[in-house]
């Protein structure tokens, strides 16, 4: 039997370098609702989970740093007098250091080991915890005062200048603001954020990876974003007050859907009832209305897939089938589209029962396995003791 990964860093790291690492933990995370709405100013609702990147950090001395991926049997370093993007996993750790010392951080030298169990292209932000891990771990190492906050604001900044992604804040935060048994309620416009109650009771979370992946998601993600600013255009010739669609109300869409063109009216209305509905999941949850919680899960998947059209046929045949289960309080596609994970609410008592006739079904129609991944929500990143 296999070491725990933190006590394989520790092992690992003792060999190498002949010392003992600062571990760090930084996990992936979950959305519960709220897709699509992140750059439109408007409300997500994720989650830290049990599923996690950990690190191992100590001071060498030197002007270099030296890094180890576990998973990868991989080994690069770098100088820090001069850091320059590259290829692979790298690239996120280089952009977090050079971040930093842009930011005035006297960051050193260091040897980094670094493993985990967030299974890779899933959509579950092994990026973002890769990067928050980073950071938050060299934070601890060198003494450098930043608030979490900050840390989330530096990864994100790394992903958008050093790896050259324009990613929305949630990922990052979520994995580093995570709560035990809580989602964050996070307010993309002003980072504001509330803490709910996450008690499933007899039921759990599942995720089902369509084990695909299509290329149509960045070109989308595009199209979307300025089909949205359109409808947003339109919207503050005759409601000058409405700056995104998180300002604006159904009825003023309403108004003025003869004048929009395309397919603005329905990606606008579905970011506008998207935004509602994670209201009344948070209402849900802390009242303990799991069923309720559910058929908005579904609801959301609705408007994804119909108005939003961010799903897929694999997403949509594996929600299509849950809907006459009986166990089966609510699924929805979760993360960007065109493929990666659903996420199932189900009685515990009949896992087993779901994930054979996911299986068989999904095996029938598309002639391959779905894999399938429990998760929990956990604290976010945070030093192993």
């Amino acid at each position: 039997m296999s070491l725990p990964i933190p006590n394989q860093i520790q092992e690992k790291f003792t060999q190498k370098y002949g010392t003992q690492p600062v571990i760090v933990r930084s996990p992936g995370r979950i959305n519960l609702i709220g897709e699509h709405t992140d750059y439109n100013e408007g409300f997500v609702l994720p989650a830290a989970i049990d599923k996690a990147i950990y690190f191992g950090f100590a001071k060498n001395g030197l002007d270099r740093c030296r890094v180890c991926s576990l998973d990868y049997q991989e080994e690069a370093s770098f100088s820090l007098d001069e850091i320059q993007p590259g290829g692979g996993w790298i690239t996120f750790i280089k952009g977090i250091v050079a971040t930093l010392i842009q930011d005035g951080h006297p960051v050193q030298g260091f040897d980094c080991i670094f493993g985990g169990d967030i299974p890779i292209g899933a959509g579950l932000s092994s990026s973002a915890a890769l990067e928050n891990g980073v950071g938050f771990g060299l934070n601890a190492l060198f003494a450098l005062g930043i608030d979490r906050l900050d840390l989330v604001k530096i990864s994100l900044k790394a992903e958008h200048e050093f790896a050259g992604v324009k990613c929305g804040i949630m990922d990052m935060f979520a994995s580093m603001m995570g709560k035990q048994d809580s989602a964050i309620r996070l307010d993309c416009r002003s980072l504001e954020y509330e803490y709910f109650p996450v008690n499933l009771g007899d039921c759990q979370f599942l995720l089902c990876d369509t084990q695909v992946s299509h290329s149509l998601a960045d070109s989308a993600y595009n199209t979307r974003r300025e089909e949205c600013q359109t409808g947003v255009d339109i919207l503050q010739q005759h409601y000058p007050e409405i700056n995104s669609l998180r300002d604006a109300g159904i009825y003023q869409l309403a108004h003025i859907k003869d004048l929009l063109p395309g397919k603005v009216y329905h990606r606008c209305a579905y970011v506008i009832q998207e935004n509602q509905r994670l209201f009344a999941a948070c209402d849900a949850l802390e009242n303990g209305k799991l069923e309720n919680f559910g058929r908005l899960l579904y609801a959301s998947h609705e408007g994804l897939s119909k108005s939003y059209e961010v799903s897929c046929t694999e997403l949509d045949f594996l929600v299509e089938q849950t809907e006459s289960m009986d166990f089966v309080l609510g699924a929805r596609m979760m993360g960007g589209g065109f493929g990666g994970c659903t996420l199932n609410l189900i009685k515990k008592q009949e896992k087993e029962t779901f994930i054979a006739e996911i299986s068989a079904s999904y095996l029938r129609e598309f002639g391959r396995s779905p894999k399938f991944y429990e998760v929990q929500i956990e604290d976010g990143t945070s030093i192993c003791e």
